[in-house]
């Protein structure tokens, strides 16, 4: 449990005192009664709750134990299941579950967590990574990243969800894992088996919105809020009458899974939908609350945010009147990387295109810090030069940028295996935290397609409606994958195995080959602005970048021309050796044109690349 200085308290819910007292606690204003039907009284029996002057009801229950089944009766009419439920077996319409979390036998208690510096983020999503499709499964697949050399597993939501088919994002119990994933000793048994491997986990977590089936909040109190409007309805009520105890009901769920489960990071989803106008902004609290515990329990714990505003103050520290959020996704690294291999021009690619945006993207992190955006039709963004690298992931897919697409093709169904491997090392050897997103590191050929299981025939169609017009701007003439048909869900789901066949492993080991060289070369293992130098030529198509920590350096020449190149470089005086080139037959491709080693003095060197290849050279400190 939570440390007793701390001013938060995990008491939302069922909270087991012992083995057979039970204390329910829930904020319920709206209400005028309500109390609690068990199951093993025939939920005839009702156990009355006394409520307190800010709205919360609670009662202690003796002769109750752990693996119950629970509603709560509001006003003496309809049940429903807890807000905060920590398991609903039977999904989002049935009964809560009383969770015991002390019975769960954990093995990390060495475990310390990793620094933030030291993420290889790996994004999966529970039921498609495997066919299977559950925790356990991607619990017998953990030696499979660990061999990659992933340091960090990040989970798309994971939070109850209607029916068994969903990205996750439609999420309508924050403290109860899947029911179809494994529930709480699924995700528990996942975490604690990802640390005995020295792998973190980072959960995706939603406060922006609820899914819109099984919903029950609106019958507790005013969760929600008609001020404003997101893309998914009703916004969260952040700052409005009550908005004090919504906000802890948040804060509580973070501190939940950091402690109940504990989870390394959270990923927060999209923030820009978080909206709060008032003095003390909820992701400042949050801050606050997250890192506080953080401190007292000796653990490294983070926060990262996903947002589209290209605004520092999220991960600004407090002094600088920021949220202090430890990191952000940067999508215009991923859109700046994207337009030039691919050429796509549509939608928000309209504003990238030009290996200068991407070689500001390596520079800098935003590309779009304060200039005219012709996609939004105004400026967009601030500067993000001062902010340290360490505090943007960079991507080149993620599941948005996949799962966004029409037809859900990853870069695999539209690149050649040469560009394939240029993408890779564009953000492996990049000074900021690298996030693969599954399967892209063997070139899965399956999409990854949008997908629900909702029950209700109209809110299928409204979903169906939504993706016509989500891709409007993209000038799609095909029908699109049905979200509700279980053959978008199946085709979505990875064939790891194919990691050990033909090209596929040829790309596999050029991944692992990045990673290894990232975690033991000093100046790639530094994450610094300050040490890194790009020079970009946008006419003949080429970009060094330079990177360098104390005695230890680094080049990297890319081509992302569809012809040979030749370039003229001065990198610092000295004899390099080449430890990578894409190019090679060890990488299925034509054939290095680089020499193995190059002296930078007393003369310019010069280089030729193959099409779409890159080489990396290190400074030698011996003799060869």
């Amino acid at each position: 449990m939570l440390p007793d200085e701390l001013p938060w308290r995990l008491d939302l819910g069922a909270t087991v005192l012992d083995s057979s007292k039970v204390c329910f606690k829930v904020w319920a204003p709206a209400a005028t009664e309500l109390s609690v039907a068990l199951q093993s009284r025939g939920y005839d029996r009702a156990i009355p709750m006394n409520k307190d002057e800010r709205g919360y009801f609670s009662a202690t229950a003796s002769d109750v134990r752990a693996g119950e089944d629970y509603f709560y009766a509001v006003d003496g009419q309809s049940r429903y299941p807890d807000p905060a439920s920590r398991f609903q077996p039977q999904g989002v319409h049935g009964p809560s579950r009383i969770v015991d979390p002390d019975t769960f036998q954990w093995e990390d208690d060495a475990w310390e967590g990793i620094s933030l510096r030291n993420y290889i983020i790996y994004e999966l999503h529970v039921g498609t990574f495997t066919h299977e499709g559950d925790f356990a499964s991607v619990t017998r697949n953990l030696d499979y990243l660990a061999d990659l050399g992933i340091t960090a597993l990040e989970l798309m939501p994971v939070a109850q969800f209607p029916g068994s088919r969903n990205w996750g994002y439609d999420g309508t119990f924050p403290f109860a894992p899947q029911n179809t994933y494994g529930g709480p000793e699924g995700l528990k048994a996942l975490i604690n088996s990802a640390h005995k491997r020295g792998i973190a986990v980072v959960l995706d977590v939603v406060y922006n919105h609820f899914g819109p089936e099984g919903n029950w909040l609106h019958r507790f109190g005013p969760y929600f809020t008609d001020r404003y409007k997101t893309p998914w309805g009703d916004a969260v009520n952040f700052d409005g009458p009550f908005s004090d105890e919504v906000k802890r009901f948040f804060i509580i769920n973070a501190l939940y899974w950091i402690m109940e489960y504990h989870v390394d990071a959270l990923r927060l989803d999209a923030v820009h939908g978080i909206l709060d106008s008032g003095a003390h902004h909820f992701l400042q609290e949050l801050s606050d609350a997250v890192h506080a515990l953080s401190d007292r329990s000796g653990r490294q714990v983070f926060l990262i945010a996903e947002s589209d505003l290209n605004d520092v103050k999220i991960i600004n520290p407090a002094e600088k009147g920021g949220y202090a959020l430890d990191a952000q996704w940067n999508d215009d690294f991923h859109h700046a990387l994207h337009a030039v291999l691919t050429g796509e021009k549509q939608g928000h690619y309209e504003d990238f295109g030009s290996l200068s945006d991407f070689a500001t993207a390596l520079r800098e992190g935003f590309v779009y810090s304060g200039r005219y955006s012709y996609y939004r039709k105004r400026r967009h963004g601030n500067s993000s030069l001062e902010r340290p690298a360490e505090q943007f992931v960079v991507f080149a897919q993620s599941h948005d940028q996949v799962g966004n697409r029409a037809k859900g093709d990853r870069l695999s169904g539209v690149l050649s295996l040469e560009k394939l491997k240029l993408a890779a090392a564009s953000f492996l050897l990049s000074p900021y935290i690298p996030l693969l997103f599954m399967g892209e590191e063997y070139g899965e050929p399956a999409p990854f397609l949008y997908f629900v299981s909702h029950a209700d025939a109209a809110l299928l169609e409204a979903v169906r409606e939504g993706r016509r017009s989500w891709f409007s701007d993209f000038r799609i003439d095909e029908p699109l994958p049905d979200p509700a048909d279980k053959e978008t869900f199946e085709a979505s789901a990875l064939t790891l195995s194919l990691h050990d066949k033909e090209w596929h492993n040829a790309l596999f080991m050029f991944y692992k080959e990045l990673i290894r060289l990232r975690k033991t070369i000093p100046a790639l293992v530094h994450l610094s602005k300050e040490h890194l130098e790009i020079d970009c030529k946008s006419r003949e198509g080429t970009l060094v970048m330079r990177r360098w920590f104390d005695t230890d350096e680094v080049f990297c020449v890319m081509n992302f021309n569809a012809r040979v190149v030749s370039i003229e470089l001065s990198p610092p005086m000295g004899r390099w050796r080449r430890v990578l080139d894409s190019s090679t037959k060890e990488w299925f491709g034509a054939g290095s044109l680089s020499p193995e080693f190059v002296v930078s003095y007393p003369s310019r060197i010069s280089l030729s690349l193959n099409a779409y290849s890159l080489s990396l050279y290190r400074r030698l400190t011996k003799e060869p």
